[in-house]
Protein backbone atom coordinates (compact mmCIF):
# COMPACT_ATOMS: atom_id res chain seq x y z
CA UNK A 1 0.00 0.00 0.00
CA UNK A 2 1.13 3.27 -0.76
CA UNK A 3 3.15 4.89 2.07
CA UNK A 4 1.21 8.12 2.25
CA UNK A 5 -2.05 6.03 2.66
CA UNK A 6 -4.30 7.32 5.29
CA UNK A 7 -3.29 5.92 9.38
CA UNK A 8 -6.92 7.37 10.69
CA UNK A 9 -10.37 5.68 11.43
CA UNK A 10 -12.20 5.82 7.76
CA UNK A 11 -16.30 5.75 7.33
CA UNK A 12 -17.83 7.33 10.25
CA UNK A 13 -20.99 7.69 10.11
CA UNK A 14 -23.11 11.23 10.59
CA UNK A 15 -23.62 9.93 14.27
CA UNK A 16 -20.50 9.20 14.95
CA UNK A 17 -18.53 11.91 13.07
CA UNK A 18 -20.08 14.53 16.11
CA UNK A 19 -19.20 11.96 19.00
CA UNK A 20 -16.22 12.59 20.75
CA UNK A 21 -13.03 10.90 19.04
CA UNK A 22 -11.32 8.09 21.68
CA UNK A 23 -8.67 8.39 22.48
CA UNK A 24 -8.00 12.11 21.16
CA UNK A 25 -7.49 15.29 23.47
CA UNK A 26 -9.70 17.92 21.79
CA UNK A 27 -7.19 20.49 20.80
CA UNK A 28 -7.86 24.15 22.04
CA UNK A 29 -9.96 26.42 19.57
CA UNK A 30 -7.31 28.86 17.90
CA UNK A 31 -8.56 32.71 17.82
CA UNK A 32 -8.86 32.28 14.40
CA UNK A 33 -9.34 28.86 12.28
CA UNK A 34 -7.10 27.89 9.19
CA UNK A 35 -8.88 28.92 6.51
CA UNK A 36 -7.73 27.01 3.02
CA UNK A 37 -9.80 27.64 -0.06
CA UNK A 38 -9.43 24.47 -2.48
CA UNK A 39 -10.53 26.73 -5.55
CA UNK A 40 -10.54 30.68 -6.19
CA UNK A 41 -8.73 32.79 -8.53
CA UNK A 42 -6.88 36.46 -8.58
CA UNK A 43 -8.82 39.09 -7.66
CA UNK A 44 -8.93 42.17 -9.77
CA UNK A 45 -9.33 44.08 -6.32
CA UNK A 46 -6.23 42.42 -3.92
CA UNK A 47 -8.13 43.89 -1.35
CA UNK A 48 -10.73 41.17 -1.72
CA UNK A 49 -7.71 38.85 -0.33
CA UNK A 50 -7.77 39.77 2.95
CA UNK A 51 -11.54 40.44 3.08
CA UNK A 52 -12.18 36.71 2.34
CA UNK A 53 -9.97 36.03 5.70
CA UNK A 54 -7.65 33.21 3.84
CA UNK A 55 -4.87 32.26 4.47
CA UNK A 56 -3.95 30.40 1.37
CA UNK A 57 -6.45 29.07 -1.83
CA UNK A 58 -5.62 27.12 -4.42
CA UNK A 59 -5.64 29.34 -7.51
CA UNK A 60 -6.78 28.66 -10.81
CA UNK A 61 -4.43 30.59 -12.66
CA UNK A 62 -5.00 28.89 -16.46
CA UNK A 63 -6.02 30.26 -19.65
CA UNK A 64 -8.41 29.10 -22.23
CA UNK A 65 -9.22 29.06 -25.85
CA UNK A 66 -12.68 27.96 -27.10
CA UNK A 67 -13.10 24.70 -29.35
CA UNK A 68 -16.17 23.77 -30.76
CA UNK A 69 -16.67 20.29 -30.88
CA UNK A 70 -18.27 18.30 -34.09
CA UNK A 71 -21.70 18.09 -32.14
CA UNK A 72 -21.62 21.70 -31.80
CA UNK A 73 -20.97 21.83 -28.14
CA UNK A 74 -17.89 23.65 -26.59
CA UNK A 75 -15.04 22.82 -25.20
CA UNK A 76 -12.40 24.67 -23.17
CA UNK A 77 -8.52 23.87 -23.24
CA UNK A 78 -5.80 24.60 -21.17
CA UNK A 79 -3.12 25.07 -24.34
CA UNK A 80 0.06 26.08 -23.73
CA UNK A 81 0.28 29.40 -25.25
CA UNK A 82 -2.31 30.21 -23.66
CA UNK A 83 -1.12 28.87 -20.05
CA UNK A 84 2.38 30.03 -20.05
CA UNK A 85 1.38 34.04 -20.32
CA UNK A 86 -1.48 33.26 -17.88
CA UNK A 87 1.00 31.92 -15.10
CA UNK A 88 4.18 34.29 -15.98
CA UNK A 89 1.33 37.03 -15.56
CA UNK A 90 0.06 35.54 -12.33
CA UNK A 91 3.55 35.24 -10.81
CA UNK A 92 4.08 38.85 -11.23
CA UNK A 93 1.14 39.54 -10.04
CA UNK A 94 1.58 37.78 -6.71
CA UNK A 95 5.19 38.99 -6.51
CA UNK A 96 4.15 42.63 -6.74
CA UNK A 97 1.50 42.42 -4.11
CA UNK A 98 2.84 42.54 -0.01
CA UNK A 99 -0.05 40.92 0.64
CA UNK A 100 0.60 37.71 -1.04
CA UNK A 101 3.13 35.15 -1.54
CA UNK A 102 2.95 32.50 -4.09
CA UNK A 103 3.12 29.24 -2.47
CA UNK A 104 5.80 27.16 -3.50
CA UNK A 105 6.02 24.49 -0.45
CA UNK A 106 3.17 23.70 1.82
CA UNK A 107 5.08 24.83 4.76
CA UNK A 108 4.49 28.36 3.24
CA UNK A 109 1.38 28.05 5.24
CA UNK A 110 3.20 28.32 8.60
CA UNK A 111 5.01 30.99 7.05
CA UNK A 112 1.93 32.73 6.57
CA UNK A 113 0.11 32.17 9.62
CA UNK A 114 -0.45 35.40 11.36
CA UNK A 115 1.10 37.56 9.48
CA UNK A 116 -2.06 39.03 7.44
CA UNK A 117 -0.76 38.05 4.11
CA UNK A 118 -2.09 34.63 2.39
CA UNK A 119 -0.41 31.88 0.34
CA UNK A 120 -1.46 31.52 -3.02
CA UNK A 121 -0.93 27.94 -4.70
CA UNK A 122 -1.01 28.52 -8.81
CA UNK A 123 -3.50 25.66 -10.29
CA UNK A 124 -4.39 24.84 -13.76
CA UNK A 125 -7.57 23.00 -14.69
CA UNK A 126 -6.45 20.47 -17.49
CA UNK A 127 -3.22 19.02 -18.21
CA UNK A 128 -3.86 20.41 -22.22
CA UNK A 129 -0.96 22.86 -21.45
CA UNK A 130 1.66 19.81 -21.55
CA UNK A 131 0.06 17.80 -24.33
CA UNK A 132 2.79 18.54 -26.76
CA UNK A 133 5.13 17.45 -23.98
CA UNK A 134 6.05 16.22 -20.55
CA UNK A 135 8.97 18.64 -20.18
CA UNK A 136 6.49 21.17 -20.26
CA UNK A 137 5.71 19.94 -16.76
CA UNK A 138 9.31 20.80 -15.82
CA UNK A 139 8.62 24.41 -17.09
CA UNK A 140 5.42 25.11 -15.29
CA UNK A 141 6.93 23.92 -12.54
CA UNK A 142 9.83 26.36 -12.20
CA UNK A 143 7.32 29.25 -12.53
CA UNK A 144 4.89 28.24 -9.93
CA UNK A 145 2.66 25.63 -10.84
CA UNK A 146 1.82 23.13 -8.11
CA UNK A 147 -1.44 21.44 -8.87
CA UNK A 148 -2.17 20.02 -11.65
CA UNK A 149 -5.95 19.16 -12.94
CA UNK A 150 -5.87 16.25 -15.59
CA UNK A 151 -8.72 17.67 -17.59
CA UNK A 152 -12.01 19.68 -17.35
CA UNK A 153 -15.11 18.52 -18.61
CA UNK A 154 -14.14 16.27 -21.41
CA UNK A 155 -11.42 14.11 -22.13
CA UNK A 156 -8.36 14.56 -23.66
CA UNK A 157 -4.68 12.57 -24.28
CA UNK A 158 -3.94 12.12 -21.06
CA UNK A 159 -7.71 11.29 -19.22
CA UNK A 160 -11.69 10.95 -19.22
CA UNK A 161 -14.11 13.74 -18.65
CA UNK A 162 -16.72 13.80 -16.15
CA UNK A 163 -18.63 15.25 -19.11
CA UNK A 164 -17.66 12.76 -22.14
CA UNK A 165 -20.03 11.18 -24.29
CA UNK A 166 -19.65 8.85 -27.20
CA UNK A 167 -21.75 7.70 -29.72
CA UNK A 168 -22.94 4.78 -27.15
CA UNK A 169 -22.84 7.72 -24.33
CA UNK A 170 -19.89 6.37 -22.42
CA UNK A 171 -19.28 8.38 -19.56
CA UNK A 172 -16.28 6.47 -17.94
CA UNK A 173 -12.94 6.81 -19.99
CA UNK A 174 -9.24 5.38 -18.44
CA UNK A 175 -6.32 7.41 -17.84
CA UNK A 176 -4.70 6.65 -20.56
CA UNK A 177 -0.88 5.34 -21.55
CA UNK A 178 0.41 8.90 -21.83
CA UNK A 179 -1.79 9.79 -18.74
CA UNK A 180 -0.29 7.28 -16.57
CA UNK A 181 3.35 8.68 -18.14
CA UNK A 182 1.76 12.59 -16.50
CA UNK A 183 1.05 10.79 -13.42
CA UNK A 184 4.68 9.72 -12.69
CA UNK A 185 5.95 13.10 -13.59
CA UNK A 186 3.83 15.20 -11.49
CA UNK A 187 5.51 13.05 -8.78
CA UNK A 188 8.83 13.60 -9.80
CA UNK A 189 8.21 17.45 -9.33
CA UNK A 190 6.21 17.47 -6.80
CA UNK A 191 2.96 18.70 -7.94
CA UNK A 192 -0.08 17.94 -6.10
CA UNK A 193 -2.32 16.04 -8.64
CA UNK A 194 -5.94 16.81 -8.91
CA UNK A 195 -8.58 14.44 -10.71
CA UNK A 196 -11.33 17.40 -10.45
CA UNK A 197 -14.14 16.87 -13.88
CA UNK A 198 -12.32 13.50 -14.61
CA UNK A 199 -13.97 10.30 -15.15
CA UNK A 200 -15.03 7.94 -12.41
CA UNK A 201 -12.72 5.26 -13.81
CA UNK A 202 -9.84 8.02 -14.57
CA UNK A 203 -9.52 9.10 -11.47
CA UNK A 204 -9.45 5.45 -10.01
CA UNK A 205 -6.55 4.59 -12.31
CA UNK A 206 -4.87 8.10 -11.50
CA UNK A 207 -5.22 7.10 -7.49
CA UNK A 208 -3.90 3.65 -7.94
CA UNK A 209 -1.06 5.51 -9.91
CA UNK A 210 -0.16 7.85 -8.30
CA UNK A 211 2.61 7.69 -5.33
CA UNK A 212 1.42 10.42 -3.50
CA UNK A 213 -2.09 12.01 -2.09
CA UNK A 214 -4.25 12.51 -5.05
CA UNK A 215 -7.09 15.34 -4.56
CA UNK A 216 -10.41 16.15 -6.41
CA UNK A 217 -10.34 20.23 -5.71
CA UNK A 218 -13.84 20.68 -6.14
CA UNK A 219 -16.99 19.00 -6.72
CA UNK A 220 -20.03 17.31 -5.22
CA UNK A 221 -21.58 14.31 -4.09
CA UNK A 222 -23.12 12.11 -6.63
CA UNK A 223 -25.24 9.97 -4.06
CA UNK A 224 -27.04 13.09 -3.44
CA UNK A 225 -27.42 14.59 -6.82
CA UNK A 226 -27.17 12.11 -9.82
CA UNK A 227 -25.01 13.60 -11.93
CA UNK A 228 -22.04 13.28 -14.34
CA UNK A 229 -20.26 16.06 -12.65
CA UNK A 230 -20.58 14.66 -9.10
CA UNK A 231 -18.38 11.98 -7.95
CA UNK A 232 -19.79 8.53 -6.53
CA UNK A 233 -18.28 7.02 -3.42
CA UNK A 234 -15.89 4.72 -5.06
CA UNK A 235 -14.08 7.98 -6.00
CA UNK A 236 -14.76 9.52 -2.63
CA UNK A 237 -13.13 6.66 -0.80
CA UNK A 238 -10.17 6.14 -2.78
CA UNK A 239 -8.95 9.67 -2.66
CA UNK A 240 -9.00 9.64 1.06
CA UNK A 241 -7.18 6.21 0.79
CA UNK A 242 -4.55 7.97 -0.94
CA UNK A 243 -4.53 10.41 1.90
CA UNK A 244 -6.02 13.18 -0.03
CA UNK A 245 -8.47 15.89 0.11
CA UNK A 246 -12.50 15.84 -1.47
CA UNK A 247 -13.62 19.64 -1.95
CA UNK A 248 -16.59 20.79 -1.88
CA UNK A 249 -17.29 23.43 -4.12
CA UNK A 250 -20.45 26.26 -4.22
CA UNK A 251 -22.20 25.41 -7.61
CA UNK A 252 -25.60 24.62 -6.18
CA UNK A 253 -27.40 23.13 -8.71
CA UNK A 254 -24.55 20.33 -8.12
CA UNK A 255 -25.44 20.31 -4.33
CA UNK A 256 -28.85 19.47 -4.47
CA UNK A 257 -31.95 19.38 -6.84
CA UNK A 258 -34.43 20.81 -4.09
CA UNK A 259 -35.62 24.27 -5.35
CA UNK A 260 -34.35 26.24 -2.67
CA UNK A 261 -30.69 25.57 -1.65
CA UNK A 262 -28.97 26.48 1.42
CA UNK A 263 -26.19 25.51 4.10
CA UNK A 264 -28.06 22.79 5.11
CA UNK A 265 -27.65 21.13 1.94
CA UNK A 266 -23.79 22.32 1.93
CA UNK A 267 -23.48 20.42 5.18
CA UNK A 268 -24.89 17.23 3.78
CA UNK A 269 -22.30 17.24 1.01
CA UNK A 270 -19.36 17.37 4.37
CA UNK A 271 -21.06 14.46 5.77
CA UNK A 272 -21.17 12.38 3.40
CA UNK A 273 -17.46 13.09 2.20
CA UNK A 274 -17.17 12.89 6.08
CA UNK A 275 -19.28 9.08 6.38
CA UNK A 276 -17.40 7.82 3.10
CA UNK A 277 -13.78 8.53 3.40
CA UNK A 278 -13.46 9.87 6.99
CA UNK A 279 -13.12 13.42 8.81
CA UNK A 280 -9.48 13.96 7.22
CA UNK A 281 -10.86 13.56 3.16
CA UNK A 282 -13.52 16.47 3.80
CA UNK A 283 -12.16 20.12 2.67
CA UNK A 284 -13.72 23.32 1.57
CA UNK A 285 -13.55 24.78 -2.44
CA UNK A 286 -15.49 27.87 -4.29
CA UNK A 287 -14.66 27.83 -7.90
CA UNK A 288 -16.35 31.26 -7.84
CA UNK A 289 -14.07 34.75 -7.64
CA UNK A 290 -13.35 35.32 -3.66
CA UNK A 291 -16.59 37.39 -3.37
CA UNK A 292 -19.19 34.85 -4.97
CA UNK A 293 -20.18 34.17 -8.16
CA UNK A 294 -20.74 37.87 -9.77
CA UNK A 295 -23.48 37.79 -12.10
CA UNK A 296 -25.87 36.40 -8.81
CA UNK A 297 -23.93 38.88 -6.75
CA UNK A 298 -25.55 41.65 -9.06
CA UNK A 299 -28.85 40.37 -9.25
CA UNK A 300 -29.00 40.04 -5.55
CA UNK A 301 -28.72 36.92 -5.47
CA UNK A 302 -31.94 35.67 -7.52
CA UNK A 303 -31.51 32.33 -8.56
CA UNK A 304 -34.32 32.10 -11.04
CA UNK A 305 -32.99 34.78 -13.10
CA UNK A 306 -29.36 33.90 -12.78
CA UNK A 307 -29.70 30.31 -13.61
CA UNK A 308 -30.56 31.46 -17.13
CA UNK A 309 -26.70 32.06 -18.16
CA UNK A 310 -26.16 28.15 -17.89
CA UNK A 311 -29.04 26.73 -19.62
CA UNK A 312 -27.92 26.80 -23.18
CA UNK A 313 -25.24 24.84 -22.11
CA UNK A 314 -27.22 22.45 -19.87
CA UNK A 315 -29.48 21.71 -22.63
CA UNK A 316 -26.67 20.95 -25.08
CA UNK A 317 -25.27 18.13 -22.78
CA UNK A 318 -29.15 17.15 -22.30
CA UNK A 319 -28.95 15.98 -26.43
CA UNK A 320 -25.98 14.39 -25.47
CA UNK A 321 -28.22 12.45 -22.37
CA UNK A 322 -25.51 12.76 -20.36
CA UNK A 323 -26.48 12.16 -16.67
CA UNK A 324 -27.85 14.32 -14.77
CA UNK A 325 -28.37 17.08 -17.65
CA UNK A 326 -32.30 15.85 -18.00
CA UNK A 327 -33.27 17.80 -14.57
CA UNK A 328 -33.70 21.20 -15.58
CA UNK A 329 -31.22 23.36 -12.89
CA UNK A 330 -33.26 26.34 -10.74
CA UNK A 331 -30.37 27.40 -8.79
CA UNK A 332 -26.89 28.49 -9.10
CA UNK A 333 -25.44 29.49 -5.64
CA UNK A 334 -26.85 29.48 -1.93
CA UNK A 335 -27.07 32.79 -1.14
CA UNK A 336 -26.06 33.14 2.59
CA UNK A 337 -22.83 31.44 0.94
CA UNK A 338 -22.18 33.39 -2.14
CA UNK A 339 -20.01 35.96 -0.50
CA UNK A 340 -16.45 37.12 0.57
CA UNK A 341 -16.92 35.74 3.84
CA UNK A 342 -18.25 32.36 3.28
CA UNK A 343 -15.06 30.52 4.97
CA UNK A 344 -15.75 32.03 8.38
CA UNK A 345 -20.03 31.21 7.68
CA UNK A 346 -19.59 27.85 6.61
CA UNK A 347 -17.08 27.45 10.33
CA UNK A 348 -20.24 29.36 12.38
CA UNK A 349 -22.66 27.08 10.29
CA UNK A 350 -20.37 23.35 11.42
CA UNK A 351 -20.16 25.03 14.80
CA UNK A 352 -23.83 25.32 15.35
CA UNK A 353 -24.10 21.81 13.74
CA UNK A 354 -22.56 20.18 16.16
CA UNK A 355 -19.28 19.54 14.86
CA UNK A 356 -16.32 19.91 17.92
CA UNK A 357 -13.74 22.46 16.96
CA UNK A 358 -10.87 20.31 15.87
CA UNK A 359 -13.59 19.00 13.55
CA UNK A 360 -14.38 22.40 11.98
CA UNK A 361 -10.73 23.35 12.11
CA UNK A 362 -9.55 19.91 10.08
CA UNK A 363 -12.63 20.96 7.46
CA UNK A 364 -11.76 24.64 7.11
CA UNK A 365 -8.04 24.39 6.49
CA UNK A 366 -6.73 21.72 8.19
CA UNK A 367 -6.65 19.28 6.07
CA UNK A 368 -5.57 20.90 3.22
CA UNK A 369 -2.53 21.75 4.87
CA UNK A 370 -1.49 18.32 5.84
CA UNK A 371 -1.99 17.31 2.02
CA UNK A 372 -0.46 20.57 0.65
CA UNK A 373 3.00 19.92 3.44
CA UNK A 374 3.03 16.11 2.41
CA UNK A 375 2.74 16.61 -1.80
CA UNK A 376 5.03 20.12 -1.84
CA UNK A 377 8.30 19.87 -0.92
Amino acid sequence: MNPVRRQVLKGLGAGALLAPLSGLQAKAVPHKPLFIDGLSFLPTEMADVKASGLDAFLCDISAIESIEQPDGTVNYKRTYKACIQSITEARAKVLAEPSLIQGLSGSDIDKVRGSGKTAVFFQIQGADCVEDSLTQVDEFHTLGLRVLQLTHHYGNSFAGGALDSDAKGSLNLPLTPKGYALVDRLNDKNILLDVSHSSEQTALDAVKASRQSVVQSHGAVRAIVPHARCSPDSVIRAIADSGGVFGIFMMSFWLTNDPVPTTDHYLAQLKHVAKVGGLDAVAIANDYPLRGQENLLKLNNDNAEGVKEYLDWWYSLRAKKVLGFDHEPVHVVIPELNHIERMARIYDALKSAGFKAAEADKIVGGNWQRVLKSVLR
